[in-house]
């Protein structure tokens, strides 16, 4: 084998590429990948170094802020040790397996991910409409049944829309087909 990797062969062993240049060198593509991969997820989560580095502490795997940007981006590059990648992946909230993989596909995994709690957000905003709707009707109903109340009903709930908005009251609009009016400013509309 060590032929091999002196002529420039690449082996898979372990899910890990060893490579040989010209030189003879060898490195694990997993270290680099942990580097890429480190860095990848700290930019996805918006966090520095610095930020990166306090949640690793907080976790227990104390390390600072020059050890993260010289496992990023040293030259040469600070390997990381088994418990500071436990730290990363627990930090990160992935698996070992996952740190070590190639950042390209990981990124997928993330993709993944989004598209999971994009989804997830989604039905819960569908069943909130839901929701919604019904209240919006049951108003409406009460409404119908009590024209007087029509124009309070239907500026109440401008103003507890707006509250909920954050008291934001210029910028901010009912969802769609819950109008104020849908209903209610007209005490002869059907509901």
């Amino acid at each position: 084998m060590l032929d091999a990797l002196q002529m420039g062969l690449t082996t898979m062993h372990g899910g890990l590429t060893v490579v040989a240049g010209a030189d003879s060198r060898q490195r694990l593509e997993g270290e680099e990948n942990v580097a890429r991969r480190i860095k990848m997820e700290r930019e996805a989560r918006g966090w520095s170094t610095a930020t990166l580095a306090e949640r690793l502490t907080e976790a227990g795997y104390p390390l600072n802020q020059s050890a993260v940007w010289r496992i990023e981006s040293g030259e040469p590059r600070r390997r990381v040790n088994l418990d500071e990648a436990i730290g990363f992946a627990k930090v990160f909230d992935i698996s070992l397996d996952n740190l070590v993989g190639p950042p390209e596909i990981a990124a997928n995994a993330h993709v993944k991910r989004l598209l999971a709690e994009f989804a997830e957000s989604w039905q819960k905003s569908v069943a909130a409409r839901k929701e919604m709707d019904r209240a919006r009707d049951a108003l409406g109903a009460y409404g119908a049944a009590h024209p007087n109340l029509t124009e309070l009903i239907s500026a109440m709930i401008t103003r507890v829309a707006a509250d909920k908005a954050g008291g934001d009251y210029g910028s901010q609009s009912l969802p769609p087909g819950s109008s104020e009016t849908q209903g209610l400013a007209d005490p002869g509309a059907a509901t």
